[in-house]
């Protein structure tokens, strides 16, 4: 396969604000890029980061990689140093990877002010550095710091930096686009002129790009239109200040836009899993708007939009979801209309097609609530009762009598909520009490307990998200509450549901009861 996909993911990436890998989280970020078939896995800096320096050695015994190969990064030599002096230089060696890939200045204002040494001597760390490693049998890239901005101010002189690494015997020579100021047109124009100075091909070019401008992605995609073959990204484009090309779709884009082979088959309907388990990794909660492989990447709100997809889902869809291991999903919303709806509803399992009355009443009954302030765009098991409520699917397990909740201010300063609940289950009335950590919690607990001896798998029911909204009122009413409630089942399954009042611990009640029922509709039966 001629296409380079080489990921930074773990070197670049982790620059990013907020990120810090462990080793652990290290070698497992490195089994799921693999397994999504990229090339190359640049691990970090040994002997500059000595959290590097552990994952390489533990890499080599606990990494079983079928794709790809591993990458150490690292600096050339030191000015004033020879390579066999220079202690960076070593632990790259150490690091026992088929592959380096090393750092350079290519604009000679950096190679003055930063290195503070001249520009011939630059040229001789890059080229003694590069020669150094291949003579030890590794694959060698070389990443040409500032390329861009130094090749507009002096490209005699970028241009022998290029130079002096392929002399060195470089295998590829990576154009990085350090400060991300660029854009696709200047890419090209970049590319076109060097390999016209150099006399070579531009597939001996690679490209690495930062997102500073929004263009990482394009800029990444130009270059490979104008002949390069090696190109680096980060998984979700992470990396420092905005980051860096993101992986997924710059892969998808070559694949499936340009039709270029650039991963190996069956790998590119893993993107979505991979690209929400290293989001788990590195704890920074999915894009659902992300290109592609976001939740909301194949979403469609508008009725439009739904009746066009109705006849034939690429009308609305610039690929097929599944070929990057997405779904397509229709938002019931007050933009929804009948096809909306009966397209969502086919989507849990609900044919509304052959019931046009009862299709009619629920988009209007979704239209009325939504002015109302309720939302079901991330509430599917709400909007699945509503729905199945029409055919009465849905039978109540409970019926309330009355609640109340109290919260106490208590002289210690602690503050403790308690509430009690009266149901009626099974033709048996229950009273139940519990305290909580507030007052929806409380309510959660008085009512579990009132239902859990006709309904004992309430127990395994975990409430796992809680999120309040104020909304403002309409047509001169006051401000209303929507509470979204997630509750998990303890077995993988998880479920979103919505309540709406004035009050916000009713608007909790309605999400709670919905929970409930949802949740105890499609449990495995446990009772007698």
């Amino acid at each position: 396969m001629p296409y380079q996909v080489y990921d930074t993911t773990l070197r670049d990436g982790a620059q990013r604000e907020g990120i810090s890998y462990s080793v652990v989280d290290k070698l497992a970020v490195a089994r799921l890029l693999d397994e999504f078939g990229v090339g190359f896995i640049e691990g970090g800096w040994p002997g500059a980061m000595p959290k590097d320096t552990e994952f390489f050695q533990r890499a080599r015994k606990e990494l079983d990689l079928r794709h790809a190969q591993l990458v150490a990064f690292g600096a050339t030599r030191k000015a004033g140093l020879g390579v066999n002096e220079d202690p960076q230089v070593r632990a790259l060696l150490d690091a026992e990877t088929p592959a380096v890939c090393l750092v350079a200045k290519s604009d000679i204002r950096h190679v003055e002010r930063a290195l503070r040494t001249t520009g011939d001597e630059n040229l001789a760390m890059v080229r003694e550095t590069v020669a150094h490693f291949v003579k030890n049998d590794r694959r060698v890239f070389l990443d040409c710091e500032h390329f861009f901005d130094g090749f507009r101010h002096d490209s005699a002189y970028t241009t022998a930096v290029v130079q002096a690494a392929f002399e060195g015997g470089a295998e590829r020579v990576v154009m990085c686009d350090t400060n991300g100021g660029m854009l696709p047109s200047r890419i090209t124009a970049a590319i076109q002129e060097l390999t016209s100075r150099l006399s070579i091909s531009a597939d001996l070019l690679g490209i690495h790009c930062q997102n500073d401008t929004s263009c990482a992605v394009a800029n990444t995609v130009a270059a490979v239109e104008a002949g390069v073959e090696h190109f680096q990204c980060t998984a979700n484009g992470y990396g420092e200040r905005p980051g860096n090309a993101d992986l997924f779709a710059v892969v998808a884009n070559l694949q499936l836009k340009l039709g270029l082979p650039v991963l190996p088959d069956g790998c590119l309907e893993q993107a979505m899993r991979v690209s929400h388990s290293i989001a788990e990794i590195a704890n920074i909660a999915p894009d659902t708007h992300q290109a592609y492989v976001g939740a909301a990447a194949f979403a469609h709100k508008a009725g439009l939009h739904a009746s066009a997809i109705k006849v034939d889902p690429l009308l609305y869809n610039h690929v097929e979801p599944s070929v990057v291991g997405n779904d397509m999903r229709i938002l019931v919303t007050e933009m929804a209309g009948r096809a909306s709806i009966e397209l969502k509803s086919r989507e849990l399992g609900i044919d509304l097609a052959g019931h046009p009355t009862e299709l009619s009443r629920v988009t209007q009954r979704v239209k009325d609530l939504e002015a109302g302030g309720w939302s079901f765009e991330a509430a599917d098991a709400s909007f699945e009762l509503l729905v199945r409520g029409e055919f009465g699917e849905v039978p109540r397990p409970f019926a309330l009598e009355s609640y109340r909740v109290l919260v106490e201010h208590r002289e210690d300063g602690a503050v403790v909520s308690e509430a009690t609940v009266k149901v009626r289950v099974r033709g048996e009335r229950v009273i139940a009490t519990a305290e909580g950590n507030g007052p929806v919690n409380a309510l959660d607990e008085a009512l579990r307990v009132a239902l859990s001896k006709h309904y004992p798998e309430l127990t395994s029911f975990v409430l796992a998200d809680y999120k309040v909204r104020i909304l403002e009122g309409s047509h001169g009413s006051g401000a209303v509450t929507r509470v979204l409630v997630e509750t998990n089942d303890g077995h993988g399954r998880d479920w979103t549901t919505v309540g709406v009042h004035e009050n916000v611990v009713e608007a909790s009640w309605h999400a709670l009861v919905d929970a409930l029922t949802f949740g105890l509709k499609s449990a495995p039966a446990t009772r007698s």
